[in-house]
């Protein structure tokens, strides 16, 4: 499954500075079972505007990492807090099937 959020970084602030407090949760959040990677998108044409998209095995396996509250993550996070907005866009599951235009690979989960 696909965990998706969408991160505004206020005036002042630069994305880089979100990124470096990311790498580090991220860092963390990874070892729990069923993490499967993560991936930070700066928006086009917006600096300010960033997407994450974390990759499970299972809904449950992430709810159970969140059901944690590991310190250490939300010490991190807690950095940020006073420049960045955080919205969750949503859990996705992972599709059963895909259908692609002919000639176009499949790309790895």
């Amino acid at each position: 499954m696909k965990y998706l959020f969408e991160i505004r970084v206020a005036e002042g602030h630069s994305a880089e500075e979100y990124a470096d407090a990311w790498v580090r949760a991220s860092g963390i959040i990874q070892q729990a079972p069923g993490a499967r990677g993560t991936e930070l998108h700066r928006k086009i044409g917006d600096p300010q505007a960033l997407i994450a998209i974390a990759y499970w095995d299972s809904k449950a396996d992430r709810d159970a990492m969140s059901a944690k509250k590991d310190p250490d993550v939300a010490a991190i996070l807690a950095s940020v807090a006073s420049f960045v907005e955080i919205h969750r866009l949503g859990e996705f599951e992972d599709p059963e099937w895909t259908v692609l235009p002919p000639g176009q690979a499949a790309r790895a989960k």
